[in-house]
């Protein structure tokens, strides 16, 4: 069971930090037993340094899989962090910082991949940013253009790059979020951008399903990471007060909770799903 922790007020300035983070977030429970769904597996995470990215990446490592993560330069302590806790699974870890809104990085991003490990079988797009606005007639340009730059354009270079790579029983997820469902008005750019993650992946899915790759989404409701204190906390540190308290259950998921979900849909136990997405949200009830 997983034990209601109250979060109060508090910023940080993006990226984000887990070392900045009151309360320090769980990653994955003492309670959890790898059983081998992802031995030989070779998988690359984006954002994996902390988060429900660096949460998947532990949770792929104790389940046999070797990892590669990528990180901005200002995420390199959290991302030397991720690569130890990685590696004390007993798998092997590729650190790569990249700014994955460009498409000749994310091209040599899986260049470095199949390099390092010869193969690539799952990609995992989470890397991600959102940014408060409650008046649209002041959402910037610039702001509007680096959301989908980064939530958007890196998912598709990433993904275009990595299917050539990709055969039988491999696998793409797609980190979107509870917000492209109930549309906060302070996150109408973000929110627009996981509504694109939901079509693409629906759409990828009945591309490349008859090759035998399968294509889902993960849309979690509130999860305790850096970005929340990093842009809701940076915006009005009230926001975060008793943050995740709105959701049935009472409270905010914290990544040891999503990480499962990912592991899920990169093995065979998923095996009869593709184009699909699972909502890890504390109990709201989205008909999607």
């Amino acid at each position: 069971m997983v034990r209601k922790t109250t979060i109060h007020a508090q910023q940080q300035t993006l990226p984000g930090s887990e070392a900045l983070m009151s309360p320090r977030a769980e990653f994955i429970r003492d309670s959890y037993r790898g059983s081998g769904k992802l031995d030989g597996k070779v998988a690359l995470i984006t954002g994996g340094d902390s988060g429900i990215g660096r949460s998947t990446a532990i949770h792929f490592a104790r389940e046999g899989a070797s990892v590669a993560i990528t990180h901005l330069a200002e995420e390199q302590e959290d991302a030397l962090e991720a690569k130890r806790l990685v590696e004390a699974e007993g798998a092997r870890c590729l650190l790569i910082e990249a700014d994955l809104r460009q498409r000749d990085v994310c091209d040599d991003v899986i260049r470095q991949v199949i390099d390092t490990f010869g193969a690539l079988n799952t990609l995992v797009n989470n890397a991600g940013t959102q940014q408060v606005s409650k008046d649209m007639t002041e959402l910037s340009d610039e702001q509007w253009k680096n959301t989908f730059a980064t939530n958007i354009d890196s998912l598709f270079y990433l993904t275009r790059a990595a299917l050539p790579h990709l055969g039988e029983d491999d696998t793409i997820i797609n980190n979107a979020s509870i917000n492209a469902y109930i549309g906060p008005e302070f996150l109408i750019d973000y929110s627009a951008t996981k509504g694109a993650i939901i079509s693409f992946t629906r759409s990828l899915s009945n591309q490349v399903v008859g090759r035998g790759i399968r294509v889902n989404a993960v849309a979690p409701g509130p999860v305790w990471t850096p970005l929340q204190p990093a842009t809701l906390g940076a915006h009005d540190p009230d926001m975060l007060e008793d943050f995740g308290s709105g959701t049935p259950m009472g409270r905010a998921g914290q990544p040891s909770e999503l990480g499962p979900c990912f592991v899920f849909l990169a093995s065979l136990d998923s095996s009869f799903i593709s184009g699909q997405t699972l909502h890890p949200n504390g109990g709201t009830v989205v008909n999607g």
